[in-house]
Order: structure tokens, then sequence, then C-alpha cells
């Protein structure tokens, strides 16, 4: 392989310039959006906010409360009608549990791993469904609640008119909303045609008209009632009846998505701030929208965590046995507990920058030293940023991470009593270290924090909060006049300097870890070519396994990453920016998750990207967790040889192609390894001339190669004329002695016709004597690729699939193999998304081919 280092230490710079264009957009729009809402609010102080919030009725609360597990409970029929609409069933108590936790860590957080589309895909695969489901199941979700928030606005027009308060003439709303009502039902009567519809090349399979209606009225219903959360919480004095400010709310909702700020903040509060502000005291409405964000975001978080945490409970799994709610409890608990992490840490950085209590704090003047509780209030802060970063980890279920998130939040405990005796902070923080502690054994993947990339998304998400965080600060204190001195002002009723301190601490935190990310040195040191004790051990490995396709990690091309105890390995090559390794782990599938994750690391370090190529579906899950996206290569073709037979009009082809190579004399022959040196000229001699005559150069990495001290590892399968070698295929095997499978297969310009037919025919029917269970074919690349799936990746591989035999024959190879009868089974690639995936498939091709003149050439 050749060596790429140099070019490895320049590129992820290009990288970070391109993929760091979107997050200085979302910062940008971020900093805008708070920008806004401090002007908004420039009339108001802090304390008027706390009174208003004091003030609110209890029994705003507690329909606000109701509303919202309304809201919650009506958007668990997403997933329902979704998953009727890819023709999939699952149990609804699972439904409900994956809904709930997805949506409470989607609104809350919303980015990256944190995402309710990431959650499903993790719950989802290992049920069955397949990734493109996983994606159209998002895709229907996500337009269908577009149309629903199309339609509530609609609707709301059409019954309010004006809503906006700017003395828009009512017939403009009625009439604006009566065509978008007329255009939703025009939707629905077109779904009932069953007709695809086409926009442009691309072609999208409507639902029927029952799942548009009832995916349609729980929109209406979750809009409905969380925008009553948000109303019943507004002043009297707001005046606005509720179809009017459901259609307001429907505009902020869909505003804050598409600014894809985390949770819409910022984005959400300065609409409704804008429409609203206006009707009714500014600071009420203000707090009314920070106790909606307490009691729609953060209560459905917490009591996800708390389902989550307990489902793990030795007792309740007892009770429910191995359900597939446990089952899914256990898979959502870290992504849950990370958001709730990450929710939590930013509690303690606002906290540093907002005032406490004054009878706290003279309370706390008489029972603690003024240093202590400036160092707690700092460190409070610094911890709070520790814990967001940390929070990461915890998303991935590394253990280093659950040490430190435990530690963290017992220190921060500790603090929050010193720095203001906050009690409710303090209890908030228990729950996490509780809900932790339930869930530890869900984190034993071995990984080092401090080795660890922080990726962009994650500092976006840094970056925000610091944002954030500033924002809080000037609109606080915005009544206290900036000196030098405050930097220096040291007292208990001195909080614009502990507050100044306590974010310039988070600030300078943030700011050396950034450094950090983006100035270390981008290349770590690689693994070194395997040497003969290596593959040794490789071989080992190999032979202890079922299936045989590990044995190519024994050609030599490709770099070995072992488990700590050896058992296991990741075979890899790299090529340009991207990591590729093939197939799954091969080794005990326990060791599986930390390889997989060293192996991302890794490639992250180095500023690449990690590709693993030709994965099976059932382990999927595992390559979610770690952050990639799963896109269908294929499907490999493995035929069951305990139903293998000749007989019948199927097989006809077969017998046909038996009866002329053997009335050609061809005879068949299987050589034992220790026979292939021997035979190694004539071999060559059947390659070479095979090579010549199709014009093609040697692969390699998921291709076996002619190289003799390769070939001559296992059995080799031959076909002779005359007594002369007219066609050969080295074989993979195991020591299970349950899968074999074919890896090189050439043949003469001397063979007859079928001659390949011949051969594997004679190969299959030998190892059905023999006992084994498969035979694998190989793959077919970019077959099953699904016409109605969703995503350029399908659209690009199934039209490749179906006009590109100029260049491929790809169906061919399919209709070749399915001569034998076999099950096709999905091969995926899992990657990072965006661009990635055909960036790696690029980087692949080149890889196989040997280099670009290989692509060109063949």
């Amino acid at each position: 392989m050749a060596d790429v280092t140099g070019e490895v230490g320049r590129i992820p710079w290009r990288g970070w310039v391109k993929g760091g264009l979107t997050g200085l957009v979302i910062l940008a729009v971020g900093a805008l959006a708070w920008t806004a809402l401090s002007h908004l609010a420039a009339e108001i102080s802090y304390q008027e906010v706390v009174d208003a919030l004091r003030a609110t009725p209890g029994w705003a609360l507690a329909v606000a409360v109701a509303a919202t597990g309304v809201s919650f409970l009506a958007l668990t029929f997403y997933d329902w009608t979704a998953l009727r609409y890819v023709g999939r069933k699952v149990p609804y108590p699972v439904i409900g549990l994956t809904s709930f936790c997805a949506y409470a860590v989607g609104n809350t957080v919303g980015f990256g791993p944190l995402t309710a589309g990431a959650i499903r895909y993790r719950f989802y695969t290992p049920h069955g469904l397949e990734p493109e489901e996983v994606a159209r199941i998002v895709g229907f979700v996500t337009a269908t609640f577009g149309l629903g928030v199309a339609g509530v606005t609609a609707l709301g027009l059409f019954v309010a008119g004006d809503v906006t308060g700017m003395g828009m003439p009512g017939w403009i709303g009625h009439g604006v909303g009566a065509v978008g009502l007329c255009l939703l039902a025009a939707l629905v009567v077109a779904s009932g045609r069953h007709q695809a519809v086409k926009i442009g090349r691309w072609s999208v399979e409507p639902p029927a008209p029952r799942l548009l209606i009832i995916q349609f009225l729980a929109t209406i219903v979750d809009i409905a009632a969380a925008g009553t959360v948000l109303w019943v919480l507004l002043p009297a004095s707001a005046d606005i009846d509720l179809p009017s400010f459901i259609a307001i709310y429907a505009v902020a909702i869909g505003l804050g998505v598409l600014s894809h700020v985390p949770a819409g903040l910022g984005v959400f509060e300065t609409v409704i701030m804008a429409a609203v502000g206006g009707r009714a005291d500014t600071e009420q409405v203000l707090g009314a929208l920070l106790l909606y964000r307490v009691v729609y975001h953060v209560v459905p978080l917490l009591l996800a965590g708390v389902a989550v945490a307990l489902l793990e409970t030795r007792r309740v799994a007892v009770m429910l046995a191995d359900t597939r709610v446990v089952r899914a409890g256990r898979r959502l608990a870290p992504p849950v507990l990370g958001a709730l992490t990450l929710l939590l840490a930013s509690m303690l950085v606002f906290s540093g920058v907002t005032p406490a209590d004054d009878a706290r704090l003279d309370l706390l003047s008489g029972l603690l030293p003024l240093p202590l509780m400036e160092g707690a209030h700092f460190l409070s802060s610094v911890l709070g940023l520790m814990l967001f970063v940390v929070a990461r980890g915890v998303t991935y279920r590394l253990d280093g991470a659950w040490w430190a998130a435990v530690s963290i939040v017992l220190a921060a405990m500790v603090l929050a009593l010193a720095k203001a005796l906050a009690v409710t902070e303090m209890v908030l923080l228990a729950v996490l270290l509780c809900l932790l502690l339930l869930s530890r054994r869900e984190f034993t993947r071995k990984a080092s924090l401090l080795h660890s990339a922080l990726t962009r998304p994650w500092l976006v998400a840094v970056g925000l909060l610091l944002i954030a965080a500033l924002s809080v600060l000037f609109f606080v204190y915005k009544g206290v006049d900036y000196t030098h001195d405050l930097w220096w002002q040291f007292e208990f009723s001195g909080e614009a300097p502990r507050g100044l301190r306590a974010l310039l601490g988070v600030a300078l935190l943030a700011g050396l870890g950034a450094g950090w990310v983006l100035l270390r040195p981008a290349v770590m040191a690689d693994l070194p070519d395997p040497d003969k004790d290596m593959l040794a051990k490789a071989l080992a490995v190999v032979d202890a396994q079922r299936r045989p396709g590990a044995q190519l990690a024994l050609l030599g091309d490709k770099k070995l990453l072992f488990s700590e105890n050896g058992q296991a390995f990741i075979m890899y090559a790299r090529q340009g920016r991207s990591w590729i390794a093939l197939f799954d782990p091969v080794g005990p599938s326990v060791e599986w998750a930390t390889l997989i994750w060293r192996f991302v690391e890794m490639a992250r370090a180095s500023g690449g990207r990690a590709v693993f190529y030709q994965v099976a579906p059932e382990n999927l899950a595992l390559y979610a967790d770690m952050g990639l996206v799963a896109f269908k290569l294929g499907e490999e073709a493995q035929v069951d040889l305990s139903s293998f037979d000749l007989k019948g009009s199927k097989r006809a082809n077969l017998r046909n192609s038996a009866n002329r190579c053997e009335k050609a004399g061809v005879q068949f022959e299987m050589v034992p390894a220790a026979g292939v040196p021997a035979l190694m000229d004539e071999l060559r001699a059947v390659s070479d001339d095979w090579m010549a005559a199709h014009n093609v150069r040697e692969k390699r990495f998921s291709l076996g190669a002619f190289i003799p001290d390769y070939i001559a590892l296992r059995p080799v399968a031959v076909l002779r004329r005359d007594g002369q070698v007219v066609a050969f295929a080295s074989l993979m095997l195991t020591g299970q002695g349950e899968e074999a499978s074919i890896d090189l297969m050439r043949f003469s310009s001397k063979a007859p016709p079928a001659v390949m037919e011949y051969l594997l025919m004679r190969l299959i029917l030998m190892f059905k004597e023999q006992g084994y269970k498969r035979f694998n074919l190989g793959m077919a690349p970019l077959s099953g690729l699904s016409a109605s799936a969703v995503g350029l990746w399908q659209q690009v591989g199934r039209a490749v699939y179906e006009r590109g035999d100029r260049f491929y024959n790809f169906s061919g190879l399919r209709t070749f193999k399915s001569k034998f009868g076999p099950e096709w089974e999905a091969r995926y690639m899992a990657v990072p998304g965006g661009l990635n995936p055909m960036l790696a498939l690029a980087d692949i091709t080149v890889l196989i081919a040997g280099g670009l003149r290989g692509v060109v050439g063949k």
C-alpha cells in the first residue's frame, strides 16, 4: 500500500474548512437569534422574569403537563403509521418507548447522534428493519410532520383569519387557509390512486389515504397539544385565542427546525416574542417560554432517563423477563442518559452566569468563607463544560465517560451547595447520578477519553452553549456598568463579577479544548504492515470462525488491528482520507464493539473517515452506536447445501453444462494445500492467460490475488483436459467446516464453454457430501436496491445497476449466481453521513483496483 502519511496530514484541514462552514452558519444563526431575543427583551429585567415565573398559577402548570402527555402520546402514532407505511409491524409498547425516548432526546438536544432519527436507527435495525426502511420511516415522519405543520397553520388561518396581529384583512387569512386545506385534501385523494409521485427523476410512493389521514390527525393533535402547553402558560393579558396561537406556534416550530440550531434554541423564542410580545408584558411572555422549555423538554427527558434506567434494574428485568421492551430500554439508555447529561451540564454553565437568591447568599455567608464560595462557583461552571464534553462519551457507551460523568456529578453536587445552596440543582444532579449507577452495565466499551476526537457537531454545540451563556449574562446584568475592576471584586453580594469570571473560565477551557482538537497533530502513528507472526496470529483467529471470508486478511495487503487479548481483529487499508475496514470484525463478537470504536477513533484522530465495507445486516446497530450510517452495497449469494440438488427444471442448465464439460473430457480434481506448490506454474499459466484475455489487472483488498504463498494456504480445485489444467478455483475455508467459499476463479482459453458453472457445481456437491452447511458465491454489487428507496445513494445505485452494464456486468453477475438457487443476504457499507459515502466508495474503488490506473484500465 502506498504511503499516504503526508497526504493525511494536509487533507484534514480542507475537510475541516468545508465541514466547518455549516457549523459557522449554525453558530451565526444562533448568535443572531439570541441578539434578536435580547433586543426584544431589552426593556425588562431578570428579576421581573423570575417574578413572572413565580406568579404562574398551579393549575396552568398542571394543564401544561397534561398537554405535554397528550402531545407525546400523539407522537407515538408518527412511528406507528411510518412502520405500517414500510410494511413492518412492531408491538405498540416498544413503539411507545422508542418514540417517547427519541422525541424526548431529539426535541431537547437535536444534533449529531442525539437526534430522533439516529435513535430510531439504533433501535429499529436490531428488529430486522433494513437501513433503507429506517430512512423511509424518517423521511415519512419528516414529510408528514411538515405537511401537518402546514395543515395546522392553514387551519389556524382559516378559523382565525389574522393571526399575526398586524392588521391583515381577515378574508386574506381565511382564503389562504382554505387553499392550504384544499391542497392537503387533494393530496389525500391523490394518494388513493396508489400512483408514485414523481419529482424529476425521483419517485416516491405515497402512503395509503388511511395512513395519511391518521398521520395528519396525529400531527394536528401533537402540535395543538404542544402549542397548548405554551398558550396556557402565557399571561391572560396576551389576549390571543388558541387557534390563532397554534398557527403562530406551528410557524415558530418550523423555523426552529429549519435553523438547524439544536432544539431551535433562541430561534423559536424570537418568533414567539415577536408575535406575542406586543400583546402582553414581555417579562411574562419570556417567563412562559422558560417554563415551556422546562415542562415540554426537560421533564420528558428526565422521565425517559428514569424509564430506561428502571428497565436496567434486576427486579424489573426479572418481572418482564427478556421482553422486547427491556431490550429496547437497554439500547436506548446511553443516548437518553447522554442527552440528560448534556442538559444538566448546560444547567451548570447557565447557573454560573445567573444570580443566586439573596436570602441563601446571606445564609451561606455565615457558614462558609468567601474564597471557598467563590471557588465553588467558578469550579462548578468549569465542571459543567467538562460534563458537556463527557456527554459524548456517555452517548457512545464509553466506560471512561461513565466514570468521568459520575465523578463530575458527585463533585458538582457538593459545589452546588457550597456556591449558593442550590438544592434544586443538587437534586437534579442526584437523579442523573442514580440513573448512571442503574445503567452501569451498558457502559463497557473500553476507550480513552483523552484520545477521543471531538467532532464538529460537538464543537458547534459547545459554541452555541457559550453564545447562549454570554447572552444570558448580558441580559441578567445589563443594569451593571462594566469596569475592569469588576474582575477583582470578591464579595458575597458580587454576583456580576462571579458570573464574569465563571464565563471566562468556561470560555478559556472551551478555547483550549477546541485549540487542542484543531492544532494537535492530525496523523497518529499507523499500525505496521503485518509480518509473518501477525499473519500466523490472524490465521489462528480465522480458523476459529464460521465464515471464511476473513481469509483475505492473509493476503498481507491490509493492516491488522487486534483486540487487547488478541482473539479478534479488524483488517483495514487506507486510501486518501478513508480508513477502510473489510467486513465485520473477525473473532468473538464480545470484542467487536470496543474494536470498532478504537478503529473509528483512530480514523477521526488522523483526520480521516472510518469506513466498514461489506458488513452484515445483523450487526448494523453496532455501527449506529458509533455514529455511522449504513448504505446498501448489494447482496451476497449463499447456497444452502442441505437443500441443493440437480433435480427439476430449475437445474436443467447446470445439468446441461455438466454434460457438455464431461463429454469434452474435463475432469475435476481437488488438490490439497500441501500439493498446491507443485502445481503453481500451471496455475500461474492459467491465471496469466485469463488476465490477458480479459485485459484486466490484478485486484486486491476485497478480492484474492495470485500470490503463490497465499494460494498455497488452502486447497485448490482444478479442472483438467487431456491432463492439462484449464481452470482452477482457490478456496476459502476455516477449521469449523460450516461454510466454504470461492476465492480466485480463473480459466484459460483452452477451457470449453460453461466451465465455470461446472466447476462451481462440482464444488457445491463436494462440500455438501462433506457436511458443510453453506457455500458462499460472493457479492452481486448494487443488486437488491429498492426502486422506491429514499436517498441519493439508493437512487444512484439503482440507476447504475440498471444502466451500467456497459462498464460492469451487474445484472449478468446476479443472473449467473442465481442459477445455483442461492439465498441473497444484504451487505452494507457503514460510514459517516453527508458526502462521505460517495467519497468513501470512490476511495474503495481505487483501493480494490490498485490505483487510478487500475480504475481506468480495468
